[in-house]
């Protein structure tokens, strides 16, 4: 198997329990905001810390310019703004569900990385990409069974999916960007020191915001240290794994065999949350499934 693929199922398994948690929390103590800061509260330090002992072995690599950081920064934000979404479609969804709607990502980010990077697809890449986006036009539909089909497309779900699919698009294309303009040979070294000076602009941002909008909920994330605390060493795991498939991939194929998180999720649902998939949920997830085999097998 190769690497990248390795590291995008990697990403794809620390992402899924990453999200169990922020539920959880989200649902338990904290705010959308709360459980979001949660995971770079208790990552960046860590992230830094891997960094300070890479270099302290031997390593180095010369200060990224400004690309880097402007990349690092759109990144981080549409990733914060988009975690934000997610955890607010867990309220409205199931979380399998909840996990599939915002696989309109894979398309976004394809686009996106043609206009700002010039990654371009095979023909087969696009083929397998296609058959994930009809998986989630099956899952567009809202709660509600009933009503023009134009109510069903414009739901408040609808809307919260394709937001964070967008963003999350936004955030993978910079970040590939970004860990490109880091001059260093080793793929893994260029993850890390983009994953710690991005995760480390979120937690400023996102305790500045905060304590300006909602000063009460910082205390709360951190007392909640026990869970909270595992949300950022899943999301260090899995951002890390992003960056490398990132550097070595078009982000649009690393985000398209990314999503067989949706059989973890599935597990995570049935098993830890006790819902139920219809039929109707199932068909989407097959797709979306069958397009993740497509890329693994054609790319």
């Amino acid at each position: 198997m190769t690497f990248w693929i390795a590291a995008s199922i990697a990403a794809a398994l620390f992402q899924t329990i990453r999200f169990m948690l922020q539920k959880h929390l989200a649902q338990a103590t904290l705010s959308a905001a709360g459980a979001t800061f949660a995971r770079f509260v208790y990552s960046a330090p860590l992230a830094v810390m891997a960094l300070v002992l890479w270099f302290a072995l031997g390593a180095s690599v010369p200060m990224p310019g400004a690309s880097f950081w402007a990349f690092g920064a759109i990144g981080g934000a549409a990733q914060i703004t988009a975690t934000v979404c997610t955890v607010m479609l867990f309220g409205r969804r199931n979380f399998a569900v909840g996990i599939t709607f915002i696989k309109v990502e894979v398309l976004l980010t394809a686009l996106i990385g043609l206009v700002v990077l010039g990654d371009t697809l095979s023909s087969q890449g696009v083929i397998a990409i296609v058959i994930g986006v009809f998986g989630v036009l099956i899952l567009s539909g809202p709660l509600e069974r009933t009503g023009p089909i134009w109510r069903r497309l414009l739901s408040p779900s609808a809307a919260l999916g394709l937001l964070a699919g967008a963003l999350f698009g936004v955030s993978a294309v910079s970040y590939r960007g970004a860990s490109l303009e880091v001059a260093a040979t080793d793929p893994l070294l260029r993850a890390l020191v983009t994953l710690a000076a991005v995760t480390t602009m979120q937690t400023v941002a996102m305790a500045l915001w905060l304590k300006v909008r909602d000063p009460q909920e910082i205390p709360k994330v951190l007392a909640a240290w026990k869970t909270a605390l595992w949300i950022g060493l899943t999301s260090l795991g899995g951002s890390f794994c992003w960056f490398t498939a990132f550097t070595l991939q078009n982000a649009a194929y690393v985000k398209a065999v990314g999503q067989i998180e949706l059989i973890f999720a599935i597990i995570g649902s049935v098993l830890f949350f006790r819902e139920k998939i219809t039929g109707r949920e199932a068909l989407g997830m097959a797709l979306l499934s069958g397009s993740i085999l497509a890329l693994v097998l054609w790319i």
